[in-house]
C-alpha cells in the first residue's frame, strides 16, 4: 500500500454521474475541481453494506464541505449507470437518493490501482479517503478495510486543520479542533502550547 501525501493526486479522466445528476463521459478531476481544496473516497462496490452509511454521512455533510469551498468525489468500480441508479433508489430502500456530489466511475480500476488501494485480490477498492490542496498535493490519507466505516468528521476536521495552517501558519496539534489554538513549529512554540493546553491532551 503507498502513501501518497506529500505528492501530486493522480487525475481522475473518464465518465461520472455529477452532483446535479447529470452523466457526463469526459469529467477530469484536475480539470473540473481546479484550484479547490478536494476530498477524492473510494469505496467497494454501490448496493452494498457499509457504503450507502458512509456515502449518505458524506451527503449530509454536505453544506459543511461546500461552506469551506470543498469539492468531493466518490470513485467505485461501478458504471456511471449503476451509480446513477443508486441514486435514484430511496434510501429506505438501500439507494443513496440524490448525493450532491460527483461520483465517478471506475470500471477499469485505472483510478484504485494509480491511489493503490485496489484490495489484494484485485476485486475492488479498500476504503480510502484523500485530501487534496488547492495545489493538487495530497496532504492527509485514510485507509480503511471493507468492514469499518470511516468518520466523515474526521474528514471535516482535517480540512479544517489545513485551512488553518495554510491560513495562519501554524501546526495543528492531537485533536486539534476549529476554534483551538495552533503551535508554532518552533521549540519555544511547543514550550508555549504544552505549557497552557497538556491537560487538554
Amino acid at each position: 500500500m503507498g502513501v501518497l501525501v506529500g505528492r501530486k493526486a493522480p487525475n481522475l479522466k473518464g465518465a461520472a454521474v455529477l452532483g446535479n445528476g447529470e452523466i457526463v463521459e469526459d469529467y477530469n478531476f484536475k480539470r473540473d475541481t481546479g484550484d479547490k481544496i478536494k476530498v477524492v473516497f473510494f469505496y467497494p462496490l454501490d448496493f452494498t453494506f457499509v457504503c450507502p452509511s458512509e456515502l449518505i454521512a458524506f451527503d449530509k455533510r454536505m453544506a459543511e464541505f461546500e461552506k469551506r469551498g470543498v469539492e468531493v468525489v466518490a470513485v467505485s468500480i461501478d458504471s456511471q449507470f449503476t451509480h446513477n441508479a443508486w441514486r435514484n433508489t430511496p434510501i429506505n430502500q438501500g439507494g443513496i437518493g440524490p448525493v450532491k456530489y460527483t461520483m465517478f466511475a471506475d470500471v477499469t480500476h485505472k483510478a484504485c490501482k494509480k491511489y493503490d488501494v485496489e484490495t489484494p485480490d484485485g476485486a475492488v477498492a479498500f476504503r480510502a479517503s484523500f485530501l487534496i490542496d488547492k495545489d493538487n498535493v495530497v496532504r492527509h490519507q485514510v485507509v480503511n478495510d471493507l468492514p469499518l466505516g470511516r468518520n466523515v468528521d474526521e474528514m471535516l476536521r482535517m480540512v479544517d486543520a489545513l485551512i488553518f495552517h495554510e491560513e495562519h501558519g501554524e501546526v495543528c496539534p492531537a485533536g486539534w479542533q476549529d476554534g483551538d489554538k495552533g503551535m508554532n513549529a518552533s521549540p519555544d512554540g511547543v514550550a508555549e502550547y504544552l505549557s497552557t493546553e497538556s491537560d487538554k491532551l
